[in-house]
């Protein structure tokens, strides 16, 4: 039994508990997706989410750009992906023979950047917590009382 539900402000798609990353805009340039490829591109860049702060899941959207690259020595499979998040676009591409294992290696480079993306950002909101999150860490680390007396 899958659960399905959509947020009525933004279309989120919730699978049995699982939230994704929606819209994904898919488009494929001298190729035809079928049902397999988009249910694969949404799995996995749909997933991604896990990886981004929690202020920027709300208004992140993806491009997908999947295109058949006919070369000399065969065909090629390209795949880019354009992650838009609130101050910064992401962007990994990839071309191998096999449009899933692009779409693999698309998606373990975006989940690098996203954890630098994150990294990034939580480092700012610290440093902007400046003096009073440095007083607070403070007062929590008081030192404990000599046990011996102090002469004078």
């Amino acid at each position: 039994m899958k659960h399905f539900w959509f947020q009525s402000t933004r279309t989120t798609l919730y699978l049995k508990g699982v939230r994704m990353i929606e819209p994904i805009n898919m488009v494929g340039i001298k190729l035809d997706l079928d049902d397999d490829i988009k249910r694969y591109v949404s799995k996995k860049i749909g997933r991604l989410d896990r990886y981004l702060p929690r202020h920027a899941r709300i208004t992140a959207h993806a491009e997908v750009r999947l295109r058949d690259a006919k070369m000399n020595h065969g065909n090629r499979y390209e795949c880019e992906v354009v992650l838009h998040l609130p101050g910064e676009s992401i962007t990994a591409r990839d071309s191998t023979l096999n449009m899933f294992a692009a779409i693999d290696i698309v998606e373990q480079k975006l989940k690098n950047q996203l954890k630098r993306y994150k990294d990034i950002r939580i480092d700012r909101r610290e440093k902007a917590a400046g003096l009073l999150g440095r007083m607070k860490q403070s007062l929590g680390r008081r030192p404990e009382p000599a046990d011996e007396p102090i002469e004078i």
